[in-house]
């Protein structure tokens, strides 16, 4: 395999992403995304289709790091196993299903949905948004209908979900460590559907760069998640000392300031 310059950019960014994944509870795709549309503009990968392979190995780069960040919360018995149980069917099928939406959407509109999302997301974080708990978890039927809304967006921004299951349990009177924990959990069965999702999709499509399989480009996926891998544990330890407030702050502006770069390049 020829080496590429590029391909340093990628540890460095699974530094990050593997980081506030573990400490934050989210996918990491907020960064992921926006940064890995940059550098395959950059790189000069087909334009109709940057977006699409962002998405995709995000969301495979997510796999190992909702593995290391569940494992490490799972050790502070912070994850709420049969609600992971409970959802996951409904996760699954609707992740698998949000990446053929993404997939037969063109890219600009689908940045555009991706910046929208986001900025929301970002505002929240701002804002320190929490919902009140107002209720008890649903039944199987209620928990089915939030698990496919909670993939179907999911596939959509490539994200692990956090953004929507971490409100929703705390709207549910799960305890936030306990819904941060989790929510890194369900990260896994969306990282896993979303992942197969885009390779499929992208299986057929002529004119993707080397070394990609479907929608999900190789180097970028093994040298992202072998960093991140080992930094999510240290995120997730550190949930427990540090301000998560006032980091999910500066997060919110970083998210933001990465969604104006993306878009300046692919509109620009």
């Amino acid at each position: 395999m020829e080496f590429d310059l590029w391909w340093l950019s990628y540890p460095l960014l699974g530094a990050v992403v593997g980081f506030f994944a573990g400490l934050l509870g989210v996918g990491g795709g907020g960064i992921t995304v926006p940064i890995l549309t940059s550098l395959f503009v950059a790189q000069g990968f087909p334009h109709e289709q940057v977006v699409h392979l962002a998405l995709g190995t995000s969301m495979a780069a997510i796999v190992m790091t909702s593995i290391s960040s569940m494992r490490a919360h799972h050790g502070h018995g912070a994850v709420r196993w049969d609600v992971v149980r409970n959802i996951t069917p409904a996760v699954l099928v609707g992740t698998f299903g949000g990446t053929f939406v993404a997939s037969a959407v063109d890219t600009v509109p689908l940045a555009i949905f991706f910046a929208l999302f986001m900025s929301y997301v970002a505002v929240q974080m701002l804002l320190n948004v929490k919902p009140k708990p107002s209720r008890s978890l649903p039944g199987a039927v209620g928990m089915s209908v939030a698990g496919l809304g909670i993939g179907g967006v999911s596939a959509l921004v490539a994200i692990g979900g956090g953004s929507l299951s971490v409100p929703f349990l705390t709207w549910c009177n799960v305890k936030v460590h306990n819904a941060i924990g989790t929510s890194a959990a369900i990260g896994l069965p969306i990282a896993v559907a979303g992942a197969v999702g885009y390779l499929v999709n992208g299986w057929s499509v002529e004119g993707l760069p080397r070394y990609s399989a479907g929608f999900v480009y190789l180097p970028a996926l093994v040298l992202i998640t072998a960093v991140s891998t080992f930094t999510a544990p240290v995120g997730a330890r550190l949930a427990h000392t540090l301000p998560v407030a006032t980091l999910k702050k500066v997060f919110a502006g970083v998210i933001v300031l990465l969604i104006v770069k993306m878009l300046y390049g692919l509109l620009g």
